[in-house]
């Protein structure tokens, strides 16, 4: 996936703004303070929560978001949240909060107990048109009408993830998705597992999995090599005791007996995770 590209539309849009506020300058008029309809524009919005929840929505454009839901999933599965048309989906999978009782004992447990099971608590944002998708500061998806996941269940109870979704409005060209209309996310299937090095670009990983129309969900994790970059990548795999075929290799050993090329069969209710380095 490239760099935004420019966008003559959005600087022909803003143009005449520029010269009405030079008429008022040149005639030594103040602008007026009065909203125009260029204020309800989304500008950005910030999402942040840690391993157990407590999630926070700030920003300028807080106002577009509206709460979607929070429901149980097991066994990694995607909950099928409903996204309306024209509206921009967030998923945030996390721990539930520890009651009163357990505050204390699980304050220093850096992982949940294994009884616990994840939540996945959604939001809808009315964007307008392309946003922008930066986990921790780092960029790693445009998005427009459709759905970005964050997990924090892998990363303990250290620390909180930033998710922030900004503007401005603006057309945004993708490749075209449509040989994906026909996946029924029900239904296992193959894929080929695709090359991925690590400290890779996530666009450019994002890529490689779209077009193997693999649903992805993002985990921010701290790591070596260039922040912002892929650590690697979990490929659900169906009916296996080990349920993710990771890449690339680690300590020299193929992953889970997976290497790029090969075909895997694969549980596409359980989504693709690319992990971000911190």
């Amino acid at each position: 996936m490239r760099s935004h590209p420019h966008r003559p539309a959005a600087l022909v849009a803003g143009a005449v703004p520029l010269a009405l506020a030079l008429a008022l300058l040149a005639t030594g008029c103040e602008a007026s303070t009065t909203p125009t309809a260029t204020d309800d524009t989304f500008s950005s919005v910030r999402f942040t929560l840690g391993a157990r929840g407590d999630i926070q929505v700030a920003g300028a454009s807080r106002t577009a978001v509206t709460r979607a839901g929070d429901r149980t999933v097991t066994g990694g599965r995607a909950y099928p949240f409903d996204r309306p048309p024209g509206k921009l989906l967030v998923v945030l999978r996390h721990w539930p909060s520890p009651s009163r009782q357990r505050a204390a004992r699980d304050a220093v447990r850096l992982l949940p107990p294994p009884d616990d099971v994840a939540i996945e608590s959604a939001y809808l944002v009315d964007t307008g048109d392309w946003a922008l998708a930066e986990l921790d500061g780092h960029p790693v998806q445009w998005l427009r009408r459709d759905t970005i996941r964050v997990d924090t269940t892998k990363v303990g109870a250290v620390g909180r993830t930033h998710l922030t979704l900004s503007g401005p409005r603006g057309r945004r060209p993708l490749p075209d998705g449509r040989a994906c209309e026909g996946v029924d996310p029900a239904v296992n299937r193959y894929v080929v597992l695709p090359e991925v090095e690590s400290g890779a670009a996530v666009p450019e990983v994002l890529a490689r999995l779209r077009e193997r129309c693999l649903d992805v969900q993002y985990v921010s994790m701290p790591g070596g090599g260039h922040r912002g970059t892929v650590r690697s990548i979990e490929i659900p795999v169906a009916g296996h005791t080990a349920p993710v075929a990771v890449l690339p290799p680690t300590d020299g050993s193929p992953a889970q007996g997976h290497l790029p090329g090969d075909k895997i069969l694969t549980d596409p209710s359980r989504p693709t995770t690319v992990l971000v380095i911190r």
